[in-house]
């Protein structure tokens, strides 16, 4: 069984762009250690299922699919924001 992570994709700075984003994402966890490749210095590995990412509408629609699949999967939740009040005038000091 593959250990799969669910987590919430980050908002975006323009309500036009999070229009079209789906709200969740199944992303496969990497079980194995990544190493360095002698000829470019990149690194990886040869598992790439790490690499996938199942985008989701919702958090129901996610879990449903990793218990259909048979998959051990962890809700990762969203972190809160934090709204810091500021005048503009605090960037000079």
């Amino acid at each position: 069984m593959a250990r799969v992570l669910i987590f919430q994709r980050p908002c975006l700075g323009s309500p036009i762009l999070q229009r079209e984003r789906p709200g969740f994402v199944v992303q496969f966890d990497n079980t194995r250690p990544q190493h360095a490749d002698p000829l470019t210095g990149w690194a990886g590995g040869a598992e790439t299922a790490s690499q996938v990412q199942i985008l989701c509408d919702s958090l129901e629609e996610a879990v449903a699919y990793c218990q259909r699949e048979g998959h051990d999967f962890e809700i990762i939740p969203p972190t809160p924001h934090r709204l810091i009040l500021q005048s503009y005038a605090d960037n000079f000091r």
